[in-house]
């Protein structure tokens, strides 16, 4: 992955975490990162034109976008394993496949978020060595960020962002693929029930 991929990686990990005081404060800092890190002219201009309509909000309302996007609607979340099992139990093992993953690449997680939030591993693949987990890691990535993007309105200032990672980092999982992982989590979520459906 190019150091331009990585450094959109690590701009997108940062505008999709919980907007705080901070987001304001950081504005400078971010447009100085995007200028020094992001050589193609028209990368940079689409990215700095995607994000800026989450600043002409104010913090409350920003908060309460943000809330609304990704903690009120269960397909548009921002935790990776949720996109891949739903509820199911297998989520468990593969939180700990992913902790595993992190600790081995010599990372820890900071504060209460599970392994699997996806702003956390968006910085992760922007800064750890790249191997076949990353390849995996990534392809996870894209699906979920797919499936985001899938459930968020034109006018969510948020899905416009967002489409940074698929515009310029990320393929675009093909019809196949995204079918065969649909199956996977409607298979885990099966699992999850304590009788047989029956359907006659």
């Amino acid at each position: 992955m190019t150091k331009e991929k990585k450094a959109i990686l690590a701009i997108m990990s940062r505008y999709l975490d919980y907007p705080d005081e901070s987001f304001y404060e950081e504005r400078d800092m971010m447009s100085s990162f995007i200028q020094e890190n992001i050589c193609s002219e028209d990368i940079k201009q689409a990215v700095l034109a995607r994000i800026h309509p989450l600043y002409q909000q104010p913090l409350k309302d920003l908060q309460e976008l943000y809330v609304n996007t990704f903690d009120y609607k269960d397909q548009a979340n921002l935790y990776l394993t949720a996109h891949e099992l739903g509820d199911s139990k297998k989520r468990g093992f593969a939180l700990i496949q992913l902790q595993k993953l992190i600790s081995e690449a010599g990372f820890e997680t900071i504060g209460n978020d599970l392994a699997d939030y996806i702003p956390m591993l968006l910085e992760f693949l922007a800064v750890v060595q790249e191997d076949e987990n990353y390849d995996k890691l990534s392809q996870r990535l894209a699906f979920a960020i797919h499936r985001i993007l899938n459930q968020l309105l034109d006018e969510n200032p948020y899905k416009k962002a967002i489409e940074i990672l698929m515009m310029f980092v990320f393929e675009t999982p093909n019809m196949e693929e995204m079918t065969a992982l649909e199956i996977l989590r409607e298979q885990a979520d099966l699992d999850e029930l304590p009788y047989p459906l029956m359907y006659r």
